[in-house]
């Protein structure tokens, strides 16, 4: 099987241009190819890692990869299906963000052998060019109707588009151009909503240039409504430890449907095609065991943070499902109860553990506070406490910042000093 093969055995090839060349200059050359991701936030996200895997693949099968850092686009915004424009940023918060992205993607990429990984920043072409020069040598290319036939442009027709981002899939054709001319790029691989960005720069270069290039589009990956996961949706799985920690991404493929496990297990690892069978079958006849998903957490996880990220993960996980709360970490416990209600206490909190109940709205009155004590429904640390004079002291504050407290077997509340 080659890599064309296997990348749409995997469900990873939603459109191409011409297929059999493009197959054949994947199984008979070294191609060249790049993906953009343009600075919109200061962390790539979900989103973002099927074209970044994809790139991997192709390079584990002797390819070279090219990512570009859109330093000059990201200032812009693309329209690509967006119902809104982006906020526009600053050069200086755009140079910072680009950086970010370019130490995040060489945690996949090998800068190392024949066909090491490059990073180039658009902003490097951009920058020198001025409006003229830009019309007179690129914008020439382009017909209005053209520019107009792109579905993108058509969505945002309605309620208004910018010529700002209505020439965003020039810019993006002349980055084609750019690599194509000066590395050697003649494949560009992106989302299914840039396709009419990437083959403007297909057809860019052939009139520019002469030379026959090719695109791959991927699926994207939606939601439950049906919208991809991206910064403007609000709803961002970072691939960023410090805006998503590796806890909140472990549980969020744990916690995957099972009608996309098995699915995803070929989008988003690395085992064989015929490992992912083996899974498959297990998978199906004891669904209730979740070895789909818990493969797709170690395995994910593993790849983007590293085996450490990971072991700390399904160790919050493990503790926090015993009641083990003491063996963590206050790190560790505010990553694994990071959405659960908080509570701070006052300055004057005389420490009376029924107070802080009825205080915290733990348990609903007093009355109720002191049925929960003695009926043994109240845990601290993950140590029940059923004394109702209870008073609370420093022993109970974990690291001298916090105490958990647990009312019945799931009712947690994180209690702050």
């Amino acid at each position: 099987m080659n890599i064309f093969e296997e990348l749409k055995a995997r469900g990873l090839i939603f459109q191409t241009t011409d297929e059999a060349a493009l197959v054949k200059a994947l199984t008979e050359t070294s191609v060249s190819f790049y993906t953009g991701y343009d600075p919109t936030a200061d962390s790539l996200h979900l989103g973002h890692l099927v074209p970044i895997l994809n790139m991997r693949r192709l390079q584990l099968a002797g390819h070279h990869p090219v990512a570009l850092v859109g330093g000059a686009t990201g200032m812009i915004g693309d329209p690509s299906f967006k119902d809104a424009e982006r906020s526009l940023q600053t050069t200086d918060t755009v140079a910072q963000w680009s950086e970010s992205i370019k130490q995040q993607l060489s945690r996949f990429l090998s800068f190392e052998g024949e066909n090491a990984a490059i990073v180039v920043n658009n902003y490097d072409w951009f920058s020198d060019m001025n409006v003229l020069e830009f019309l007179r040598d690129v914008g020439k290319y382009y017909t209005i109707n053209y520019m107009m036939s792109k579905e993108s442009v058509k969505k945002r027709i309605e309620t208004g588009i910018s010529y700002t981002e209505f020439a965003y899939q020039i810019l993006q054709g002349y980055d084609f151009y750019q690599l194509n001319e000066n590395h050697g790029v003649n494949l560009q691989i992106g989302g299914s909503d840039q396709w009419g960005n990437m083959v403007a720069g297909t057809d860019l270069i052939r009139k520019k240039s002469g030379n026959e290039t090719h695109v791959i589009t991927v699926p994207l990956i939606t939601d439950s409504t049906g919208k991809k996961f991206g910064k403007s949706e609000g709803n961002a799985v970072w691939l960023d430890a410090d805006k998503t920690s590796p806890y909140e991404f472990y549980q969020f493929w744990l916690n995957i449907a099972d009608a996309d496990a098995v699915k995803f297990l070929k989008i988003f690892t690395f085992l064989s095609l015929d490992e992912i069978d083996e899974i498959a079958k297990a998978f199906e006849a004891e669904p209730h065991e979740r070895l789909a998903q818990k493969t797709l957490a170690k395995e994910v996880v593993t790849l983007v943070h590293g085996e450490a990220a990971y072991a700390q993960a399904v160790n919050i996980s493990e503790q926090l499902f015993a009641g083990h709360i003491k063996a963590l970490s206050v790190k560790d416990i505010k990553a694994g109860l990071k959405d659960v209600p908080s509570y701070t206490v006052p300055s004057d909190f005389d420490g009376n553990l029924v107070n802080l109940l009825v205080d915290a709205k733990i348990s609903p009155s007093r009355r109720q506070a002191r049925e929960d004590i003695t009926n043994g429904a109240i845990y601290l640390n993950g140590e029940r406490q059923t004394e109702l004079d209870y008073i609370l002291s420093d022993a109970d504050k974990l690291e001298n910042e916090l105490t958990v407290i647990r009312r019945g077997k799931k009712k947690y509340t994180i209690v702050n000093y």
